[in-house]
């Protein structure tokens, strides 16, 4: 099932997804959460640490696990995905460090890095809720468009077009990595329950595909539809063709 809120702007979607991260947070304060990286997440985080601040949540026995790590990049590198969460979320709410876990995007195996963190998800019982962006191309996590839904975590060629959507965070397009460590749709649909996550024009025919396209590898992100309880928070832009094909929404 597939619940979805539109909100005006970027600003309200994000204010909106960060309450329904802190309502989960709130309901249980041991709870495992799945993050998700990118520009779109980038407001929410700053929401729950707002309300970090001012006491009214924490993060003390809250657990972690990102989705994805590009390979090649220590955590301490400013585009590693390990430092974008420092810098925009855990370095700013009272989670514990040691609770916060990302692939390791430097293992000498990386074949076993991904298998050990498959490992390392299902011993924590996976997400209670998971939170996704959604690529221009359809992808979750680094889960690219390609012939088959891919299970376990697994190191990924990035499509140009991803190399491409993400060269605005980097000196150049060639300095982007080419390949991922990136959690398996196996361990995403898992989760007891899936925020997705999406603003903008530029996502408009991506999210249409996951919501009322056919279910496909081509673009991952459709195999959301056979998960039990997913909630999408869009703004206008985002879902403009979701609407325009009827589909219902809340405000």
């Amino acid at each position: 099932m597939i619940r979805i809120y539109q909100e005006a702007d970027y600003a309200a979607m994000s204010r909106r997804a960060a309450a329904v991260i802190a309502a989960e947070v709130i309901r249980n304060p041991a709870c495992v959460l799945g993050l998700a990286t990118g520009s779109t997440p980038i407001g929410a985080y700053e929401q729950l640490a707002a309300w970090n601040r001012e006491g009214l949540l924490s993060f003390k026995e809250v657990r972690s696990v990102n989705l994805d790590e590009y390979k090649g990049l220590p955590g301490t590198h400013d585009q590693s995905y390990r430092y974008f969460m420092n810098t925009h979320l855990f370095d700013h709410v009272d989670i514990d460090p040691a609770n916060t876990h990302v692939p390791d995007g430097l293992a000498a195996d990386p074949a076993a890095e991904c298998a050990r963190y498959d490992d390392l998800v299902a011993s924590m019982g996976y997400a209670d809720l998971q939170l996704l962006g959604l690529g221009n191309n359809g992808h979750i996590g680094f889960n690219e468009p390609c012939d088959c839904f891919v299970r376990e975590t697994h190191v990924v060629d990035l499509t140009q077009s991803t190399i491409d959507a993400n060269a605005r965070f980097f000196a150049s397009a060639g300095d982007v990595p080419r390949q991922a460590l990136t959690m398996g749709i196996g361990c995403i649909m898992a989760a007891r329950w899936v925020l997705l996550i999406a603003s903008g024009e530029a996502k408009a025919e991506a999210l249409y595909r996951m919501i009322c396209g056919p279910i496909t590898p081509a673009c991952p992100a459709s195999i959301l539809q056979l998960h039990g309880d997913v909630v999408v928070v869009g703004d206008r832009a985002a879902l403009e063709k979701v609407v325009a094909a009827g589909v219902s929404v809340c405000e």
